[in-house]
C-alpha cells in the first residue's frame, strides 16, 4: 500500500514537471516569437506611449500695413544663441557648462536677481545647504508636512550675505546663464542671447556644439519699423516671453513661457491674428524629433491709417506746440491731441498726441497718442450742437427762435454769462457765436425751471438724464469701443444742482476723451449715424513670400447707434455748424474759402501743479471739431489742447495754437489728397 502511494506521488510529480516544462517552453516560444516577429509592432506601441507632440519656437508674426499697403511693421532675422537641455545632463554638469559658456559670450547679467543668485549658490553647495535644515524640519518633510519647495525655500532664505559676497563678476555671469538655462519647461529652447549677438559669438557656438553641449544657434526674428517713430506708440510692442501677470491666461491658450506676445495697443489688440503658427514635432522616447508641420507666419493686417498723412501731422503738432511754448501765458501748456477720421465709416486716417518735456533749458516732444482713449478733459462749447438738439427734441426751443443773451444770476451763485453780451440772438447765431446764455435758457426750460434774476432756481433732476441720453447717442459719455485694449469712459458728474445742469449744457461739467469728441463730430457729419471708430481695415492671409497675403476679410463699418431726432432738427444743427465756419468763431480754422462745418470750444479747467493730489490752478483749454465738405464729408477733425492759458497774471493773452494746428492739419490733409 505504501509502495503504491509512493508510485502515485512520483507519477504526479513527473506530470507536474512535464507541465512546467511545457509551460516554460510555450512561454519561451511565445516570447521568442514576440521579440523577433512582433518587435517592430511593440516598439512602435512603446514609442507611441512615450512620445508626445512638442512645438518649435514662436513663428514670425504677421506684417502690419497702412491703408495704401505701405509696410509699417515687418520681421527681420536676428542671430540667436539658445540652450536645449539634454536628457543625460545633470545639475553639476550644467553649472560647469555655464562657467565654460560665460568665457565666450558677452551678456548683461544685471537682471540677475538676489533669488537667482541664491538658487545658484544652492545648486553649487547642496550638502552645505542641506545642513541648514533642522532635524525637526527633516521630520516634517518625511511626514509630508513640508514639500520639496518648502525645504528649498528654507535653504535659500538661510544663505547669508557673507556666503554670497564671495561670488565674483564671473560667478554672477555664470549664475545668470545658469538661470537662463533652467527657466521654463525642461524641453523648451531657452534663449540665452538674442540681442547684439556678434559674428564671433555666432560662429563660435555654431561650430563648437559638441563642446558647448546643448548650446545651439539659429536665426530668429524681431519686429522692425520702416517709418521709425511715426505712429510707433499706437502700433504697440511685443514681449520676448510671457509676463507673470498674464502667463496663466496665455498658457491656457497654448502659449509657452518663452513665446513672444503682443503686450500693448494694436499688437495686443490683434494678437490672435498676428501671432504665427509654430512648427510641430513628434518627440519620441529616443529623443528623436520628427517634424510634423512647418512654422507659418501670422496673418497680415491692413490699417486705416495713412502713414504719409500721419507723418505730416505729427510734425505739424510738434512744431506748433514748440512754437506756442514761446508765447505768453503758456506756462502749463504741455500737450495736444489730433484725430482725423472718415465720418461715414469710422476709419481713423491719422491720430497723434504730443506732449512737451523740458530737458535742460529746452523742450522736446514726446508721443502720448494713447491719451486719445484715456485722457478725458472738459470740452467746452464744442458740444453745443448736441445741447441744441436736446432743446429741439424737448420742444424747449423752436428753430429760429430768438432769445436775449444776457447774464444769468441764480441766488447764491456768481453771474453766468457768454463771452460777449449778444442781445437778441437766434439759434443759428447762438451756435456761430457760441452763446452760453442761449444754452442756459434752453436747459432751464428742459428742467422745467422758473427763472427770475437773482432768485432761487429749481429744476427737475430728470433733465440730466434727458441731456445724457442724447449726448450718448453722439458718443459722449459712452465708450466708443475703438479697437484698442484700453479705453476710458471719461468723467460723469453726479451732482444734480441746477447750476450744474447749466454748466452741462455749455460743455463745462462732464468730461470726454478725444476719441469720444471725434465720434461726436462724425455723428453730426453723418446725419446722426454713430459709427464705431476703428484702426483695422483688412485681414490678409499669411504669405510665405515678401508679397502681401490674399484678402481674407474686409472690415465693414459698424453702426452703433442713430440719434433719435427729426431730420429737420439735425439739419438745423448742421446749418449752425456751417455758420460757425462761415462767419462765426470758427472762420478760417479749417483754411480759407473751404466748405467746412464745425464748432470751437473754450473751457475753464483745473489742474494740480504741485502733484499733491489737489486741484490748485485754473486754466483755459481749447478744442475744435469739424468736417469737410459740409455735404457728403470725407474727413472729420478733432483737435484738443488743454491748458493753453492761465489766470496767474494780468495778461489776457490766449495762444491760438489749437486753431493753428487745426488749420495746418486740415490744409495738409487736402494737399495730400489732391496729390493722390
Amino acid at each position: 500500500m505504501v509502495m503504491f502511494m509512493k508510485k502515485s506521488i512520483n507519477m504526479k510529480i513527473d506530470i507536474f514537471k512535464i507541465v512546467i516544462v511545457f509551460l516554460f517552453s510555450f512561454i519561451f516560444c511565445f516570447m521568442t516569437y514576440t521579440f523577433i516577429s512582433k518587435k517592430d509592432i511593440y516598439q512602435k506601441k512603446l514609442e507611441d506611449i512615450t512620445s508626445n507632440i512638442v512645438y518649435g519656437s514662436s513663428a514670425p508674426r504677421g506684417r502690419i500695413y497702412d491703408r495704401n499697403y505701405n509696410i509699417l511693421v515687418d520681421n527681420v532675422s536676428v542671430p540667436v544663441i539658445y540652450y536645449k537641455k539634454s536628457d543625460n545632463i545633470g545639475r553639476n554638469d550644467e553649472i560647469k557648462l555655464a562657467y565654460k559658456v560665460s568665457k565666450y559670450i558677452d551678456i548683461d547679467y544685471k537682471k540677475l536677481t538676489d533669488r537667482n543668485l541664491r538658487e545658484f549658490y544652492l545648486a553649487n553647495n547642496m550638502s552645505l545647504c542641506n545642513s541648514k535644515i533642522t532635524d525637526e524640519e527633516w521630520k516634517l518633510y518625511k511626514a509630508r508636512k513640508l514639500t520639496n519647495s518648502d525645504i528649498d525655500n528654507l535653504k535659500i532664505s538661510r544663505i547669508t550675505e557673507e556666503e554670497l559676497s564671495g561670488y565674483s563678476d564671473l560667478d554672477k555671469k555664470a549664475a545668470y546663464i545658469y538661470y537662463l538655462m533652467n527657466r521654463g519647461y525642461s524641453y523648451d529652447e531657452k534663449i540665452i542671447k538674442d540681442k547684439n549677438v556678434t559674428d564671433s559669438e555666432y560662429i563660435t557656438f555654431t561650430l563648437n556644439q559638441e563642446i558647448f553641449e546643448g548650446f545651439k544657434t539659429k536665426l530668429e526674428w524681431e519686429r522692425t519699423y520702416p517709418y521709425g517713430d511715426t505712429f510707433r506708440l499706437m502700433l504697440g510692442n511685443i514681449s520676448n516671453g510671457l509676463y507673470e501677470e498674464d502667463s496663466k491666461y496665455y498658457l491656457e491658450k497654448g502659449y509657452s513661457l518663452t513665446d513672444k506676445v503682443g503686450i500693448s495697443y494694436l499688437e495686443k489688440q490683434y494678437e490672435d491674428l498676428l501671432k504665427g503658427t509654430k512648427a510641430t514635432y513628434l518627440k519620441r522616447s529616443s529623443m528623436k524629433l520628427d517634424k510634423l508641420t512647418d512654422a507659418k507666419r501670422g496673418n497680415d493686417i491692413v490699417l486705416t491709417i495713412d502713414i504719409n498723412l500721419q507723418k505730416e501731422i505729427e510734425e505739424i503738432v510738434k512744431s506748433d506746440l514748440l512754437r506756442a511754448k514761446q508765447e505768453e501765458n503758456t506756462k502749463y501748456l504741455n500737450k495736444t491731441y489730433v484725430i482725423i477720421q472718415e465720418p461715414n465709416t469710422g476709419e481713423i486716417l491719422a491720430v497723434t498726441g504730443q506732449s512737451l518735456l523740458k530737458v535742460g533749458n529746452e523742450y522736446k516732444t514726446v508721443d502720448v497718442s494713447s491719451g486719445i482713449v484715456t485722457d478725458p478733459f472738459t470740452p467746452g462749447s464744442v458740444v453745443k450742437g448736441a445741447s441744441m438738439l436736446v432743446g429741439y427734441n424737448e420742444q424747449a426751443i423752436k428753430m429760429g427762435e430768438v432769445l436775449t443773451d444776457e447774464c444769468i444770476k441764480i441766488k447764491s451763485i456768481p453771474r453766468k454769462c457768454s463771452s460777449h453780451t449778444y442781445g437778441k440772438i437766434n439759434d443759428i447765431d447762438a451756435l456761430a457765436y457760441s452763446s452760453n446764455v442761449y444754452q442756459f435758457k434752453i436747459a432751464i426750460r428742459v428742467g422745467k425751471g422758473n427763472y427770475t434774476y437773482n432768485g432761487p432756481l429749481d429744476i427737475d433732476s430728470k433733465a440730466f438724464d434727458i441731456y445724457r441720453k442724447t449726448f450718448g447717442e453722439f458718443g459722449l459719455g459712452k465708450k466708443t469701443e475703438i479697437d484698442l485694449p484700453v479705453e476710458s469712459l471719461g468723467y460723469i458728474g453726479t451732482s444734480t444742482k441746477p447750476e450744474h445742469l447749466l454748466n452741462f449744457a455749455m460743455g463745462q461739467y462732464d468730461s470726454y476723451t478725444p476719441i469720444q469728441l471725434s465720434q461726436y463730430i462724425n455723428t453730426v457729419a453723418s446725419d446722426g449715424k454713430k459709427y464705431q471708430p476703428h484702426f483695422l481695415k483688412e485681414i490678409r492671409n499669411s504669405s510665405s513670400t515678401s508679397d502681401i497675403g490674399t484678402l481674407n476679410k474686409k472690415i465693414e463699418p459698424v453702426l452703433q447707434d442713430t440719434v433719435e431726432t427729426k431730420e429737420e432738427y439735425l439739419k438745423r444743427v448742421q446749418e449752425g455748424f456751417k455758420a460757425v465756419m462761415d462767419y462765426g468763431y470758427g472762420k478760417g480754422v479749417m483754411g480759407r474759402d473751404r466748405d467746412a462745418s464745425g464748432k470751437t470750444g473754450t473751457s475753464e479747467t483745473f489742474i494740480d501743479t504741485d502733484n499733491d493730489g489737489k486741484i490748485d490752478t485754473a486754466t483755459i483749454s481749447n478744442a475744435f471739431v469739424g468736417y469737410s465738405p459740409s455735404i457728403n464729408p470725407n474727413m472729420s477733425i478733432a483737435v484738443i489742447t488743454p491748458d493753453v492759458s492761465h489766470f496767474e497774471n494780468n495778461s489776457s493773452f490766449i495762444s491760438y495754437v489749437n486753431r493753428r494746428i487745426a488749420r495746418n492739419v486740415t490744409n495738409k490733409y487736402f494737399e495730400l489728397r489732391e496729390k493722390s
